[in-house]
């Protein structure tokens, strides 16, 4: 269900939440409709802004800021105040750029952090209030849903006409590993079954701290992530699958493009060579150990990584390494794309089947027959 009915621009000069925009001639003019998509994770802050483009989606304008959210909550339950300032900062930030648009449409979810922190509702109904933007809490599942549609290109770009593909998203309060059957000829793809694990890059920072630059508490994580995994394999024998070589393992996260990035001998992160490149597995759980030898200020220092991100990387390494050990894989097919991509490319999918422009539908079929959460 869309936030609002009328053009958000149009929206926020009615009600005053930021000032108004340039005169229509100096605005940013772009043909074909246009569309917005905000992903409040627990750790980042995204926007996206794209129109239709002939393969996929043509970005016009992008945001992303690490706002943190989920700090403190593994601790407390709550959301702590300055985390929620921080946050709050951010969607005005997004607010004002969506304004300088004439939106078609747009979205904003949030995902684990409000999910799981008994003042999330509460929060968004204070973003509401201070910035006009009606934030929806989504599901696991839909977050794995997301996530499959915004990598489906990804998938459907090998040879075989029929195939799996083994999906994990490493965020800051969750992970999401979604099991889907693909049909390339019919380009679409099934939703099988999905784990959501209640671990996440800032989770697990904050629940083992120093521990997990330890070879001791990282192998702890590394064990304790696989054992979920393997109940999950245990009812879908993803391992099966994997032995016909009928799987693509993708990765999407910020620890999966980083690892990418490190293995491309990076200086800096550089999107255009990252996003649907093969990564090496045993190439990357050697860098792996390289960064875990770094230790924590020797990441901090490192160019690709630096200091914001240096706390967090162990622990979406202890995520990676669980899953490709569980799902023993020569490469995985790396993703800089997310859930803002997924939610662009249904909206847009929405107004094709709406009859809204004829260009060939690249819309998805979601049927979700497993569910399999775990709890925190």
């Amino acid at each position: 269900m869309n936030m609002v009915q009328q053009p958000l621009s149009a929206q926020i000069r009615e009600q005053g939440y930021i000032p108004l925009p340039t005169p229509a001639p100096q605005r940013r003019s772009v043909r074909g409709p246009l569309y917005a998509a905000i992903d409040l994770g627990t750790h980042n802050c995204r926007l996206l802004v794209a129109r239709a483009g002939e393969r996929g989606l043509r970005v016009i304008d992008s945001f992303s800021r690490a706002v943190r959210l989920g700090e403190g909550l593994h601790h407390s339950g709550q959301l702590a105040e300055a985390a929620m300032e921080r946050t709050i900062a951010a969607l005005r930030a997004c607010v004002a750029r969506m304004g300088l648009y004439d939106l078609h449409d747009h979205r904003a979810i949030a995902t684990e952090a409000c999910r799981r922190a008994g003042n999330g509702m509460d929060f968004l109904a204070r973003v509401l209030n201070e910035t006009g933007l009606n934030i929806s809490i989504i599901s696991a599942r839909e977050e794995a849903e997301l996530a499959l549609a915004a990598c489906t290109s990804l998938l459907q770009d090998r040879r075989e006409t029929t195939g799996r593909g083994l999906l994990f998203d490493i965020g800051g309060g969750s992970t999401e590993v979604a099991w889907a059957r693909i049909d390339r000829d019919a380009r679409r793809h099934d939703l099988s079954g999905y784990v959501s694990l209640p671990v996440g890059i800032m989770t697990l920072g904050e629940r083992d701290g120093a521990d997990i630059f330890s070879d001791t508490g990282y192998r702890a994580v590394v064990d304790e992530i696989s054992n979920v995994l393997r109940g999950f394999d245990d009812v879908h024998c993803i391992a099966r699958e994997i032995a016909r070589q009928n799987v693509t393992l993708l990765g999407t996260s910020g620890t999966v493009t980083t690892l990418a990035s490190l293995a491309l001998a990076q200086e800096r992160y550089d999107r255009t060579g990252i996003d649907g490149a093969s990564l090496s597995v045993p190439q990357a759980l050697g860098i792996i150990d390289s960064l875990r030898q770094s230790g924590l200020n020797g990441l901090a220092r490192h160019p690709v990584i630096g200091p914001d991100r240096a706390r967090y990387l162990l622990p979406g390494c202890a995520i990676f390494e669980a899953i490709v050990t569980t799902w023993p894989m020569a490469e995985v097919r790396v993703a800089d794309r997310g859930l803002r991509n997924g939610m662009l490319l249904r909206m847009i999918g929405d107004r094709r089947r709406r009859g809204g422009f004829s260009a060939t539908s690249s819309s998805l079929s979601f049927h979700n027959r497993m569910e399999h959460r775990v709890s925190p």
